[in-house]
């Protein structure tokens, strides 16, 4: 087994405390609306001429989906208003509400076309999982976060803060639960700012590389986990990674050493601060919001929740990864995971014989 030697930094080998928008507290931030963006009559009249125009064409087979870009999707008014809260995304506050478009009266298809195509203007399509699935589901198939080939996604279980492996994930609720299911974002700027005022040798734990599960999602020649630190500083940025349940079910593999007193003590910590509704900020998610979060500044989580027993009227969310150009540069660690560390290029899931796809919806 490997064995991971920690040091104890003083306060002066850490990253130095980061004051910028991305180390916010959620109370400051839950009577304020400049985090929310509400669309305008007319620019949803964009989106939906733009879905319209789009549908005609992949009728005609003179597109292909799975490849569309923002000449595919033109939007002349809304797509700047896009790439100005896109850069609230990646170096402001780290997240956006978009509220509301109209799914009440879209078929799921339509609804489906409308998010792919407000995405492309944010960054380019990433592929999800070993399907290739450029547009996630996330709903309960009825599987358990005890399966160690799951995500928990697939479940109707809390998922806990965790990051996605791209640049910025979005969702798109079609329908909400009958009870729970609300988003929970939280810094990760401002945890690691907490932990290094409290226990800055548990900072120095978290610089270390530490393995984390890849669930069978495993590209070819890899190992079926990665190993990155939690806390990377690079460029004078601090970008976070984490899954704490994915981080644990990686001790199953030959090699991978058991967690040390020190580590658990350092991702206790985490997820402390993680939980402390001191930091952190719930939403719910009506249908027609659509939430687009930088992973590598914000953790974001879901609570548990109780369905409707009616299949139409189950909790459905789309879900988008996406790799803007524009997006930070990271160090090089992170390719073991993102595949490239180049901006544009970089993030989603990709094994042998996985093919980029789209499918309107899953049901296993």
């Amino acid at each position: 087994m490997s064995s991971v030697i920690h040091s104890f930094p003083t306060d002066t080998s850490l990253p130095p405390e980061i004051g910028d928008a991305s180390a916010w507290y959620g109370p400051d931030l839950k009577g304020r609306t400049d985090w929310i963006a509400l669309l305008s009559e007319g620019e949803i009249a964009e989106v939906e001429s733009a879905a319209k125009e789009l549908e005609r064409e992949l009728a005609k087979s003179s597109v292909d989906l799975t490849s569309i870009n923002t000449e595919d999707f033109p939007l002349p008014t809304l797509g700047p208003r896009l790439r100005r809260l896109l850069e609230e995304v990646l170096s402001g506050r780290g997240f956006v509400l978009i509220k509301a478009l109209p799914v009440e009266r879209w078929t799921k298809r339509e609804a489906a076309i409308a998010f792919l195509g407000i995405g492309v203007h944010l960054g380019r399509l990433r592929m999800q999982n070993a399907g290739g699935h450029l547009l996630g589901h996330v709903k309960d198939l009825g599987r358990s976060g005890t399966d160690p080939l799951a995500r928990i996604y697939q479940t109707r279980e809390r998922q806990t803060h965790h990051t996605d492996s791209c640049d910025v994930v979005g969702l798109f609720c079609l329908r909400a639960a009958k009870l729970g299911g609300l988003s929970n974002l939280v810094s990760s700027t401002t945890i690691f700012n907490e932990m290094r005022r409290r226990r800055p040798d548990l900072v120095g734990v978290l610089l270390d590389r530490i393995e984390t599960d890849r669930r069978g999602e495993v590209s070819e020649g890899g190992k079926p986990y990665f190993s990155i630190p939690v806390f990377n500083w690079h460029e004078g940025l601090l970008s976070a990674i984490y899954q704490r349940q994915y981080i644990e079910s990686a001790r199953r593999f030959p090699g991978v050493a058991p967690l040390t007193p020190l580590q658990i003590q350092a991702l206790d910590l985490f997820d402390e601060l993680a939980n402390d509704p001191g930091l952190n900020l719930v939403m719910e998610l009506q249908p027609g919001d659509m939430q687009f979060v930088h992973n590598h500044t914000i953790l974001h989580d879901r609570t548990a929740f109780e369905d409707f027993p009616e299949p139409e009227r189950k909790r459905h969310l789309l879900r988008l990864w996406l790799a803007p150009p524009s997006a930070r540069p990271l160090p090089e660690v992170y390719a073991e995971r993102f595949g490239s560390v180049t901006p544009g290029d970089r993030g989603g899931i990709a094994v042998e014989g996985s093919r980029a796809t789209i499918m309107f919806d899953v049901t296993s």
